[in-house]
């Protein structure tokens, strides 16, 4: 018998899902005391937004999209006070490791169950992480899984909105659902003819969108488990792709040294961006300008215009290709006293770098123990401002990204068989909560790590 679709297979549902527009933002309303924050299921959209008023005021904005909402345009805008002196002190008082992981987890939980205490946790959470930015603290990570079933290189990892299971591709052409709690495999999705090099979850539909050394983009309908779409137009392999986190945009890249946008619903290509000389090897997306965001071989970054489809400034201070992109979260910026600030890491072979946005002014390096001679593949930041490295030799770089210090430098292991020179990590990527990080590597294992209690 086929497999059971990841997303349970609600036509209705699935209709209105895909007739959903952008997220509104909403301000400047207060709800009734009845309100309560709803669960995040497929086809919500929640977003935190922390203030320098909201930090001192205890007070949290939180825009759900409904996916039953009968009109597509409407959002639902939820902005409580709750009396948080209690979990305020609580949290400031303690400082044992973990202790900051233990309240982010209960935020996340609490928003799950649809308790109302989330508004009170989710502050308590924003507290601690601006005790720990202010003192340079990070929890030391451990290993605690390793996951077994690919037969190839695992080039990428993206976790799923409802943070339940995360999706894995590989040079074995296949992508990989994976029970996030329990590791065991879900699902396995076959159609690509070559290496699956990048997957992306939409946050707004029920598509899984893949690309891969075949030249092929696909849209993957996660109700049905089967391709729905296909975006033709890349001469070469795809090794780059993004969602706008507002419209309905794709943005892809790859050995062609062109970054295209696609409307992901017509299929029709928008732009072709092609001012790189080399292969497209990272995209970021974001709903304010630069609203794109690529890294390419050829030792440049390049801050997109979306509306023009035009260049609208070149970073060269990388002295070599550059592998990776990472955005610094505004919760995080917030956590550290950066109010307003936007920022983004990449990393090549000889240094990782971090700019200021939206004119992509350099910033700073991040430090480092080790020579610059070893070629990063994958970034990822999570809202503690914890940004992680992987790179061709095995090792995972943990970095405070406002301070730039080092924190911690772990060494992952080869599984038996594997060659010493397949200890590469390819891929790195956070859950939804930041508490577990997901590597996957040239050993064809997948390994999960977390803050040690």
């Amino acid at each position: 018998p086929p497999p059971p679709p990841l997303l349970l297979p609600d036509r209705a549902l699935a209709r209105k899902r895909r007739a959903s527009a952008s997220v509104q933002r909403l301000s400047h309303e207060t709800p009734s005391d009845d309100d309560n924050v709803r669960p995040r299921h497929v086809g919500q959209h929640v977003e935190r937004q922390f203030t320098p008023e909201m930090r001192g005021s205890s007070r949290e904005t939180v825009i759900v999209q409904s996916a039953g909402a009968e009109n597509a345009e409407t959002a639902l805008q939820v902005s409580t006070r709750r009396d948080i002196v209690a979990a305020t002190q609580d949290t400031r008082s303690s400082h044992e490791p973990g202790d900051g992981a233990q309240v982010r987890e209960a935020a996340w939980l609490a928003a799950r169950s649809g308790d109302t205490q989330y508004t009170a946790m989710a502050s308590a959470v924003q507290i601690r992480a601006e005790t720990k930015a202010r003192e340079g603290v990070h929890t030391a990570w451990r290993l605690y899984r390793v996951i077994s079933g690919h037969q190839g290189w695992v080039r990428s990892v993206a976790v799923d909105p409802s943070n339940s299971w995360f999706a894995s591709g590989s040079a074995d052409r296949t992508i990989k659902a994976w029970d996030l709690a329990s590791g065991t495999l879900k699902l396995t999705l076959t159609g690509h003819v070559g290496g699956v090099r990048a997957l992306v979850l939409s946050h707004r539909h029920p598509y899984l969108f893949s690309a891969g050394d075949d030249n092929q983009v696909k849209c993957w309908d996660l109700e049905y488990n089967k391709v729905v779409r296909h975006y033709h137009g890349h001469l070469s392999g795809v090794y780059a792709a993004a969602l706008h986190p507002a419209l309905d945009v794709l943005a892809t890249g790859g050995r062609d040294s062109t970054v295209r946008i696609w409307d992901i619903r017509t299929k029709q290509q928008v732009h072709a961006l092609a001012s790189h000389r080399d292969v497209v090897n990272a995209i970021l997306t974001d709903s304010s300008d630069p609203q794109i965001i690529s890294a390419s071989a050829d030792k440049t970054i390049r801050l997109w215009d979306l509306a023009a489809g035009k260049s609208m400034r070149t970073l060269t201070n990388h002295r070599k290709g550059i592998r990776a992109l990472a955005h610094f979260p505004a919760a995080a910026a917030c956590a550290a006293d950066l109010d307003g600030v936007r920022s983004f890491a990449s990393a090549s072979a000889d240094r990782i770098k971090t700019w200021e946005l939206p004119d992509g002014n350099f910033w700073r390096n991040m430090s480092s123990d080790v020579t610059h001679d070893r070629i990063v593949h994958a970034l990822a930041c999570n809202e503690d401002g914890l940004l992680v490295s992987g790179d061709d030799a095995g090792s995972i770089g943990f970095f405070d990204y406002s301070s730039a210090a080092q924190t911690q430098r772990l060494h992952a292991q080869v599984q038996p068989g594997s060659l010493a020179s397949e200890a590469a990590i390819l891929c790195v990527a956070f859950d939804q909560t930041g508490l577990r990080l997901i590597t996957g590597e040239a050993d064809k294992s997948i390994k999960m790590w977390k803050p040690e209690s």
